[in-house]
């Protein structure tokens, strides 16, 4: 494999890549796009008013930082984010596997969980507003529907997967029902468990401006939806750039503690 051509080497079907040559890649892609970006309104393809230059978009990060109180505005948005997917979390993993675990409750829980995560949320901020108002509680609300329903039938799908023999064998050795639970299915569906986390706390991230729509004076939500009603596109892509860059981190650093949790992968 060491002789081979480079680029034989480079795509090897799942085959593994030095951790160099995986940000190289990367951030070739993201130069190549930001090139693009800058290309558009510069050699006229589309006017700027609809798709501002990178600078364009830089400054007014910058101008909205440190004039505008962005970064409280960001600090709003991500307590509303996390406190929503922690909520969503902490009631959907008992219950997903209990869905699994037991087969009545999967049978009386699924259809109406099936049901309710094909509403679009966008749909339900009236009814939102008629039962929570028009405070933080429908906010949350909001957030939280859209990463609940899903992240039960994902845990419950985890719990599906930890294979029969594992509780076969647990039993076995004398362990009991709660014990099989905490000792092995636990153990075995985290990684699993932790991926689907890091991917609905994305989720959670894309209802932010719906949920920051409904009477809201603060949050980055708020700041894009405001200067939407203004044509500022140059704070709008701020604000969307801001919330990518905080998605980008978060992500990563719960790459980053997956692998530190489960080096044996």
């Amino acid at each position: 494999m060491a002789d081979a051509p480079l680029l034989g080497r480079l795509f090897v079907f799942r085959g593994t890549l030095p951790r160099g040559v995986r940000f190289g890649a990367g951030a070739a892609t993201a130069a190549a796009a930001v090139g693009l970006w800058a290309a558009a309104p510069a050699l006229g393809w589309i006017a700027p008013v609809f798709l501002p230059s990178p600078w364009a978009v830089l400054r007014a990060l910058w101008t909205m930082t440190t004039q505008n109180g962005l970064l409280g505005d960001a600090g709003i948005s991500i307590a509303r984010v996390w406190g929503a997917f922690l909520l969503a979390a902490i009631l959907a993993v008992p219950i997903g596997i209990l869905m699994s675990s037991y087969r009545i409750i999967g049978a009386a829980l699924e259809p109406l969980i099936d049901f309710i995560r094909y509403l679009p949320v966008p749909a339900l901020v009236p009814l939102s507003i008629i039962w929570f108002g028009i405070g933080e509680e429908t906010k949350i609300f909001l957030l939280w529907l859209g990463t609940f329903f899903q992240l039960v039938l994902l845990v419950a799908e985890d719990m599906k997967r930890v294979p029969h023999e594992y509780f076969e064998t647990a039993y076995t050795l004398g362990a009991k029902p709660f014990q099989a639970l905490t000792s092995v299915a636990l153990r075995a569906m985290a990684p699993s468990l932790m991926d689907n986390l890091r991917i609905t706390l994305g989720w959670c991230w894309t209802y932010l401006i719906i949920a920051e729509i409904v009477a809201a004076s603060n949050g980055l939500g708020f700041v894009i939806w405001t200067a939407r009603r203004y044509m500022a596109t140059d704070q709008v892509m701020a604000g969307v750039l801001v919330i990518g860059l905080i998605g980008l981190v978060s992500d990563q650093l719960l790459r980053a503690l997956h692998r530190a949790m489960f080096r044996y992968l």
